[in-house]
């Protein structure tokens, strides 16, 4: 039985929001400080804001610089050092970790990336850079791809950062749960709900592949202030594998969809040893049996392949007598 397996449990608070507009920077620090306050009085250990929520600070500049998706990027940049302390001070005075919604962050070179800073309890911090970027993030922002896959020691075990198209892709999770990691924090903005089901199709995935925690935090929500970001369409959510001690669809807590707040969810790691050890599959372990596996093409090249279609298709078989289809068979063997 899963009370058998209990062990480290950590609280898990996913924030499901808008972009919200802030029109002083007192404002925007107020109103953060009320969102952790209220997660952290709910027991949370570990606080999940979504991509891009750090856009918010674009309230903060120039009607013409938020009307202009060239313009507000370069504009918001003399606010993240704040930004970032901001958060740094949250963790430390609530005694949490903190996933700062993703900002597009001026290197000193002038190149862009999306990054999300990991804030710690001990005020410390380090950051995740979205690995793989979509079209518009590349073609329209110019922002360029991290190419580091951190995973982070906490008081609670290795956790891992996944900025939403990121946990779209197998490989960057797996590498993260091979270095400890047995929770995924995915972050994401989307703006359809074909752009919602890919990120969480992705997060359950992830979830059943390396038999661990996703959890998922997303702008949810109209922004229309803010050229080029005025629609969010998402859902939190957190995920296990559809295995032993969990649902079995994996879905361990979901919010309903563009309905902001935080979702809480409590996380056994302690399940996820016994299933990995025990499960009715072993997915984690079995990973390594698909290095080698070569694809091979099989051409059309004999009588066989059209005569199954014929079957199936009921032309052959249809109102003919075991002794017709024999014959049918022996012509086909004979003009091949």
């Amino acid at each position: 039985p899963a009370q058998d397996h209990k062990g480290d449990v950590v609280r898990v608070a996913c924030c499901q929001q808008p972009l919200s507009f802030a029109g002083s920077w007192a404002d925007y620090a107020d109103h953060l400080a009320a969102q952790v306050a209220a997660a952290a009085r709910s027991g949370a250990q570990v606080l999940l804001f979504a991509e891009y929520a750090g856009l918010s600070l674009a309230s903060l500049c120039a009607p013409e610089e938020r009307a202009d998706v060239q313009r507000y990027l370069p504009a918001i940049q003399p606010w993240l050092p704040a930004y970032l302390d901001l958060h740094c001070a949250l963790a430390r005075a609530h005694g949490v970790y903190i996933v700062a919604g993703s900002v597009p962050l001026r290197l000193p070179d002038g190149r862009y990336r999306n990054r999300a800073w990991f804030c710690r309890p001990d005020g410390t911090h380090d950051y995740q850079d979205k690995l793989i970027m979509t079209r518009f993030e590349a073609e329209v922002w110019g922002i360029e791809p991290g190419r580091e896959a951190k995973v982070f020691d906490t008081a609670h075990g290795r956790v891992a950062i996944n900025i939403c198209y990121d946990v779209e892709f197998p490989l960057i999770a797996r590498l993260q749960a091979e270095a400890g990691a047995r929770l995924i924090l995915a972050a994401s903005w989307t703006e359809s709900l074909a752009g919602h089901h890919r990120v969480k199709v992705g997060c359950r995935a992830r979830a059943l592949e390396n038999q661990c925690y996703v959890a998922l935090a997303a702008i949810a929500g109209p922004s229309p202030w803010l050229a080029g970001c005025e629609v969010g369409i998402g859902a939190d959510g957190v995920f296990a594998p559809p295995d032993r001690f969990f649902p079995p669809d994996g879905i361990v807590a979901e919010s309903a969809l563009d309905a902001p707040g935080w979702l809480y969810a409590d996380l056994d790691f302690a399940l996820l040893d016994a299933v990995r050890a025990d499960g009715q599959v072993l997915s984690f372990r079995d990973w390594e049996h698909q290095h080698g596996i070569t694809a091979t093409v099989v051409p059309e090249g004999n009588w066989f392949v059209p005569a199954l279609v014929a079957v199936v298709a009921g032309q052959t078989l249809a109102g003919a007598s075991d002794a017709e289809v024999e014959r049918d068979g022996d012509r086909r063997a004979q003009s091949g």
